[in-house]
């Protein structure tokens, strides 16, 4: 209940932020603090941020902005979330750049270079520009007390199954599996999946297992960058979507457990890291460094805004990079 508590309070604070800006702050005063901002990339590794700057935003050469580009005043505002987070970026630029986003769960290549939440990871992708969108729900802290070897020798999942996807043949194998602890805690439920039901477990609840399974949905799994705080070791499958979290770069057997796309090895890797404990705690611990990287909010900010500034520079709307290292970003 606590975590619950949390979250909901993360969330008012989330959307009281974003109405203020939106409604009291005038844009000027963000574009006066640019410069002040992009200045702070003397405070840190500057090869990982222009590495993190071109992972996010691959475009190379000049383009033609798309006619579906607009004004950031322009934007509608049926998703909130995605909204607030985009003009925490692009406010700090000229009221009248223009720029294409897509909102919501992106799983194809824009066909023009356009901001995006997510995006494939295979085969040329560089239309897509991931920003840090819907942060709200994708980068929820939590705190893990339970130690991995405290924790039970079980596998657990709790989410939505729609017929035909691949967590359906996930749950044909193995629901009920003495190793395994899953089920539908929501959605839809057609008569073959009436079994499939189990009561809805909270993160708190989810952690006192030693292995937590990550499914791909719509776009990325939600619960991957939960799972990367905490001391349980991650399973799923070679992921096939990124986002600002960049699952493109996570390694299988450094910072997750991979299993086959059918599930059939679940069983099997799981007794295996039962009876190497070490192994596990190796994995838990890089995922845990990788995940560190992305929880200082200023570095985040300003990686935000040279994604941004790469674009508009790009399409040809900023004439002169304000205040950016003489390090190429392109």
């Amino acid at each position: 209940m606590n975590a619950l508590k949390h979250q909901q309070s993360r969330k008012i604070a989330f959307y009281l932020r974003g109405f203020t800006e939106h409604f009291l702050v005038l844009d000027r005063y963000y574009r006066f603090r640019l410069k002040r901002w992009l200045a702070r990339q003397n405070r840190y590794d500057r090869d990982e941020v222009f590495r993190r700057v071109n992972y996010y935003n691959k475009l190379d050469k000049p383009f033609t902005i798309p006619r579906e580009a607009l004004r950031i005043g322009q934007i509608q505002k049926e998703k909130a979330t995605y909204l607030f987070d985009f003009r925490r970026i692009m406010r700090y630029f000229p009221a009248d750049v223009r720029s294409y986003a897509r909102f919501g769960d992106i799983t194809d290549v824009s066909e023009v270079p356009s901001f995006v939440k997510t995006r494939p990871i295979d085969g040329p992708n560089e239309n897509s520009v991931l920003l840090r969108l819907n942060s709200i729900r994708h980068f929820r802290p939590i705190t893990d007390h339970t130690p991995y070897r405290q924790k039970k020798d079980t596998l657990v999942w709790r989410g939505m199954v729609k017929p035909n996807h691949p967590r359906s043949a996930l749950f044909e194998k193995f629901f009920g599996h003495p190793l395994l602890d899953i089920g539908m805690s929501k959605g839809r439920v057609t008569p073959e999946m009436e079994n499939w039901q189990k009561p809805y477990l909270s993160i708190p609840e989810q952690l006192q297992h030693k292995f937590i399974l990550s499914v791909e949905g719509n776009d990325v799994a939600t619960n991957l960058k939960w799972i990367a705080q905490s001391n349980s070791l991650c399973f799923m499958t070679k992921p096939k979507y990124e986002s600002w979290f960049m699952e493109g770069t996570l390694q299988a057997g450094k910072h997750y457990v991979q299993v086959r796309d059918d599930y059939t090895d679940l069983p099997e890797k799981i007794t295996h890291y039962i009876n190497h404990p070490d192994e596990a705690e190796a994995i838990i611990h890089e995922m845990s460094c990788y995940y560190k990287r992305f929880t200082d909010t200023r570095k985040e900010q300003l990686i935000g805004l040279l994604v941004a500034e790469k674009y508009l520079r790009l399409s040809g709307q900023l004439h002169k990079a304000p205040c950016i290292s003489s390090k190429s970003i392109s």
